[in-house]
């Protein structure tokens, strides 16, 4: 697993991250919450090695992070970044094969990239400019280029972080999108975390729920457990209510009040 254990991150004397601690387990989808300011972007970049904490430690398989070499960590992690922009005119196939740079000249790379093309139907962009796509089209790409990154031919573990993954996606991809996410966790000894702004796609599809307030862990449960009126009122300082999905029983739907 990956475990963080009282986590601190301060910038120009304010507190970012503030004592969190958690785990990050195979087979598990677990979505990170929280209103506007809250700290998430900065605790996934503490959680894939990206910044160093002030005090605490990561560990991902009883070693810290700071102790992995990064041809190996990214064999195992992968992370997916809000902003996904490129200096130079490379095609989505190039894109999408920047994945296997840890590899090298595989025998198994192109097999790797077929896989990660056909599970993010980005076969129909293939051929196009990556910097002439829509904010979608990009992130359905980025998706791609980190599957084809963390593809093995035999299980192995892997972890998978996503900031904001589906922001700026149609319906039908946030579905197709969150669908495969969880999918690879059942499928596969996967640990995937992502943050996620629509809590009703976290009720959907998360296994575990992590709410930060202010850079603190304030509540980690089930969709159930964490996505109730009495919680996200306390912490989103919304007027809303939750009731139950009309065709997933027992899963929480948040709808604004008028």
């Amino acid at each position: 697993m990956l475990r963080a254990e009282n986590l601190t991150y301060s910038r120009l004397n304010k507190k970012i991250i503030n004592d969190v601690s958690l785990d990050l387990v195979p087979g598990q989808l677990v979505t990170i919450i929280g209103p506007n300011g809250a700290g998430k972007s900065t605790l996934l970049r503490i959680l894939t090695g990206y910044l160093a904490p002030d005090s605490g430690r990561c560990l991902l398989q009883d070693r810290c992070l700071s102790q992995w070499p990064h041809l190996e960590l990214a064999k195992i992690r992968g992370v997916m970044n809000q902003q996904s922009g490129l200096s130079f005119p490379f095609s989505v196939r190039d894109v999408i094969a920047m994945g296997r740079a840890p590899y090298g000249k595989h025998k198994l790379n192109q097999q790797a990239i077929d896989c990660a093309v056909e599970m993010t139907e980005c076969g129909t962009l293939l051929n196009r400019n990556y910097n002439q796509l829509s904010g979608g089209e990009k992130q359905r790409v980025q998706l791609g280029r980190l599957m084809a990154q963390l593809w093995h031919s035999s299980p192995e573990q892997r972890y998978l972080f996503l900031d904001e993954p589906t922001s700026a996606l149609d319906l039908y991809h946030q579905q197709h999108t969150l669908r495969l996410l969880k999918k690879m966790t059942r499928g596969a000894p996967f640990s995937v975390c992502t943050i996620l702004h629509d809590l009703n796609l976290a009720a959907l599809y998360a296994d575990k729920v992590l709410l930060l307030h202010q850079g603190t862990l304030v509540a980690s449960g089930t969709p159930k457990e964490v996505l109730n009126t009495e919680l996200l009122t306390r912490w989103y300082q919304a007027d809303l209510c939750v009731c139950e999905h009309p065709e997933s029983q027992g899963l929480p739907q948040v709808c604004l009040k008028r």
